[in-house]
């Protein structure tokens, strides 16, 4: 009896997870025939889950709407992936859901079976206290501009740019998007008539939201993928080809996609171009080099180096003189 509860368990578990299974795949997955399957899913319909079947060529099964789900159906792995989950999120980028993940981790340890309470007390890890990034932003924040995303509703908030200068804007919002620990809504600006991506932290929005709009087509390849383009746009503003005077296989290792290629190079120099925000964060990141190099265009960037160089100098120069009077 305890064996049949626990496949009828699996078998809803399964039936959740995607619309529709033939009897084969389920069989394989339950381990078990496809006769017992039929068996399984009469028992599920007396228990009165809506288990629909379809014959021909792709049949199967699917869970009719209004299925009523036990409050937690989760396999092994799931239960282990959701608890991990919770444990991180007091390193991640949002400010004020470490409570809330702590109350929700001890009541999940709470209905774990005891192997997995020890599999999980072995994946325990230490996090380094540390202070939330200014890029960070509250669950609250997140919460109604979801809202707004979800409902269709037109969003005003204030903004903040990155040189302080503060404005009001009036967005049809569609996708929030997180990179590394950062957050960016995704919208169509109704003033600029184009779409336009905003950092969440530089945000304040304005409730109540406005009217309701009709959706626009997303940007080529989706809201991550316009993103990705935004970015890279940003950090490829300047440009600059400059032979460095070190080996090809030394050199192409340093050298991330994102920011610069390898042109040409042999067992004594390469030639590379590269890219960044300013022609100064191109001058410094050529010191990481550790290597000689000619700068070939712009020439601008001559420039920009000798004033690193300076800096490098003046750096040195005062450890020198503290040294002599240490």
């Amino acid at each position: 009896m305890l064996e049949t509860s626990a496949r009828l368990l699996s078998l809803l578990s399964l039936l959740q997870t995607r619309r529709d299974w033939s009897g084969n795949e389920l069989a394989q997955r339950l381990h078990i025939t496809t006769r017992t399957v039929r068996r399984d899913v009469d028992k599920l319909r007396e228990l009165g889950y809506p288990v629909e079947a379809t014959v021909g060529v792709g049949g199967g099964y699917r869970l009719g709407a209004g299925a009523e789900m036990p409050p937690l159906l989760l396999d092994d792995q799931e239960v282990l992936a959701v608890a991990l989950g919770l444990d991180a999120v007091t390193t991640g980028s949002v400010t004020d859901m470490a409570e809330a993940s702590a109350g929700a981790l001890t009541k999940l340890r709470q209905v774990m079976p005891s192997r997995l309470r020890h599999r999980l007390d072995t994946l325990r890890v230490e996090a380094v206290p540390r202070q939330y990034d200014q890029s960070s932003v509250s669950s609250s924040t997140l919460t109604d501009i979801a809202t707004a995303c979800h409902r269709g509703e037109r969003l005003r908030f204030d903004y903040v740019t990155r040189e302080g200068v503060e404005s009001r804007r009036e967005v049809e919002p569609y996708r929030l998007v997180r990179n590394g620990y950062r957050w960016y809504l995704l919208c169509w600006d109704i003033h600029r008539e184009d779409w336009r991506s905003f950092r969440v932290d530089r945000m304040t929005p304005k409730i109540p939201t406005g009217p309701r709009f009709s959706p626009r087509e997303l940007p080529e390849g989706g809201a991550a993928a316009y993103l990705a383009r935004t970015l890279g746009e940003v950090s490829r503003q300047a440009a600059a080809h400059v032979r460095v005077h070190a080996p090809l296989g030394a050199v192409a290792s340093m050298v991330h996609a994102s920011w610069g290629s390898v042109e040409a190079g042999d067992d004594t120099s390469c030639e590379l171009t590269l890219y960044g925000k300013s022609l100064t964060s191109i001058a410094r990141w050529l010191y990481a080099f550790d290597a000689d190099f000619d700068v070939l265009s712009p020439v601008e960037l001559r420039a920009e180096c000798a004033e690193v160089a300076a800096f490098h100098e003046r750096a040195a120069a005062r450890y020198r003189r503290a040294g002599q009077t240490g």
